[in-house]
């Protein structure tokens, strides 16, 4: 009876541990990158084009957000972009993995006795914090404190088994490199945290029950488990973001695979460099310095791996790009390209990645409406039907846009968050607008003319098309405005409304003045031709409060960086 107990009281410290720690980390990461979320972005953007100073930049972005899927994602982002290259983001990649293990190294201490005055000090920090960013990091230091207790919780737990034979038994067989890293691998790929099977690895340490080669393979396992995260992740997704997943995956796989013979080497080098404790014997002395040993050869074991592969970028992305190529799929069929769910709970991110997507449906737009008057005007139905199917595109993007949006506003938004949000919500809605506009409006007067057989003389021809090239300059000029936040642009597009109305007013005198004539027809032709100037104005009209969006973008933005 006092077995079973014992065995219950082991495995709900041991998952209860693991809970906290799990979310620990994930409000570590959430407060971390709502703090940085931006200013990291810019730095991924300005320091990856250089092999070297791209492995510290993506280790460095990974260690603040705690999160190497996060880096992944930018970097997709990059790519999608003509940013960046997959070659370019290789280095990035391996530089994560290294910023995988400042989570190893921090919980390898003995500060479980300090988790709780973190979580206080953090929670008081949350509920008394005037300031967004002390709220954050309030909900930051509050994590911390979790995977601190997490951590003490499950080091506790585990001391009744290094007494135990059976146990002792079995983390001896874990001392073989398949047992080891089967083992590593699959409880990593079921926790969904590289993090976490590595901090289960070092509470067992702490406690003596695990010996240094053991803990290494099982560490080795860890990374090849973690891959399942960056394949699952992949999965349905754009190529660019299967091969980014496929460099961590190949990376992962040598790195484990080459140092499966030099186990023991690893456990020397760690032995020489980690702090000891001769005072101690047996039991002890396992406990005291097997945690930080482990925690180090995680750190050299990354650390080492990018050094050497580092010199072998352009090799592994060729390799990925042969094996995952683009689906047929892809490119018949439009699809989001930067809205990753991924970056959702961090707001700032999560809507910079709007505001590119944002961008690709503003070129399509812009695109449609270019192309759309001469279809209208002397266009034959075939003609029509390839305007308005650009349509289909649009509403694809924009409902996906604004899903992504809704999604977003659920998440912990300040001020400057909810009015981009905002922002974008109302610049999607004119973008919709105008392709509407093109596919019901304008085709239906095509459609008209070609039906009733009316021709619209090159005079009035001429005129239409001056008034729809200044409409088309200031859609096009509004999406840039927006686009860049420059409120300079958006005031061209707003002063251009005398010029767009005289145009306008002067087609309209044209029209007037030949509604008697003797041409047949001339009445449904002049409805026609009035419904269309109705239209270009409206087209402009949506142009316009694009551009007067933009200055409430480019405050907002200002007030988000503050």
């Amino acid at each position: 009876m006092n077995e079973s107990l014992d065995t219950f009281a082991i495995v709900v410290g041991l998952a209860g541990g693991l809970a906290l720690f799990l979310f620990g980390m994930d409000q570590l990461s959430n407060g971390l990158k709502l703090v940085a979320g931006v200013r990291l972005k810019a730095l991924l953007a300005r320091f990856t084009k250089d092999r070297i100073r791209g492995s510290f930049v993506g280790a460095f972005v990974t260690a603040v957000v705690q999160s190497s899927s996060i880096t992944t994602v930018l970097l997709v982002g990059f790519i999608s972009a003509g940013l960046m290259t997959l070659a370019q983001s290789v280095p990035v990649i391996m530089g994560a993995n290294i910023g995988t293990t400042i989570t190893a190294q921090v919980v390898a201490f003995d500060v479980g006795g300090y988790g709780l005055v973190g979580v206080a000090v953090g929670f008081l920090m949350m509920f008394a914090g005037r300031s967004s960013t002390m709220k954050n990091l309030g909900t930051a230091l509050m994590g911390l404190g979790l995977v601190f207790f997490g951590m003490e919780l499950m080091g506790d737990a585990t001391r009744p088994l290094r007494t135990f034979p059976p146990f002792i038994s079995a983390m001896e067989s874990l001392e073989s490199p398949v047992t080891g890293i089967l083992v590593g691998a699959a409880f990593t790929a079921l926790v969904q945290s590289s993090s976490a099977t590595t901090a289960l690895v070092i509470a067992l340490a702490s406690q003596g029950a695990l010996t240094l080669e053991a803990g290494i393979i099982l560490v080795l396992g860890a990374n090849i488990g973690t891959c399942i995260t960056a394949i699952l992740a992949a999965i349905g997704k754009k190529s660019e973001a299967r091969q980014a997943a496929g460099v961590h995956v190949l990376f992962n796989v040598v790195g484990v695979v080459a140092w499966i013979a030099f186990v023991d080497d690893l456990a020397g080098i760690v032995a020489q460099i980690s702090p000891t404790s001769p005072e101690l014997l047996g039991t002890e002395r396992l406990a005291a310095e097997t945690p930080r040993q482990i925690a180090n050869a995680h750190t050299v074991f990354n650390i080492v791996n990018t050094v050497v592969l580092i010199w072998f970028v352009k090799p592994m992305a060729w390799i990925v790009q042969k094996v995952i190529q683009p689906r047929d799929e892809e490119d018949r069929r439009v699809q989001p390209r930067y809205l990753d769910k991924a970056l959702i709970p961090t707001p700032d991110l999560a809507l910079d990645r709007v505001r590119m997507e944002l961008r690709r449906v503003s070129d399509r737009v812009t695109e449609m409406f270019e192309g759309s008057l001469e279809a209208v005007v002397r266009g034959t139905m075939e003609d029509l039907e390839n305007v308005r199917s650009q349509d289909q595109d649009i509403d694809v993007l924009y409902t996906e846009v604004i899903g992504y949006l809704s999604k977003v506003s659920a998440q912990n938004l300040n001020p400057a968050h909810v009015d981009l949000l905002g922002t974008y919500i109302q610049v999607a809605n004119n973008l919709e607008s105008i392709g509407d506009m093109i596919e019901d409006n304008m085709f239906e007067i095509g459609r008209k003319r070609l039906e009733s057989g009316v021709t619209i003389s090159d005079g009035t021809a001429q005129q239409f098309e001056e008034l729809h090239a200044k409409v088309a300059w200031a859609v096009r000029l509004a999406c840039q405005a927006f686009d860049g936040g420059n409120s300079r642009l958006a005031l061209e597009v707003a002063e251009a409304k005398r010029e767009v109305t005289l145009l306008a007013d002067t087609l309209e005198r044209r029209l007037s003045t030949r509604v008697g004539a003797s041409e047949s027809h001339r009445r449904a032709l002049y409805q026609l031709e009035s419904e269309l100037i109705e239209y270009l104005k409206r087209v402009y009209y949506f142009a316009k409060r694009i551009a007067k969006a933009t200055v409430s973008l480019e405050e907002a933005s200002a007030t988000a960086e503050v």
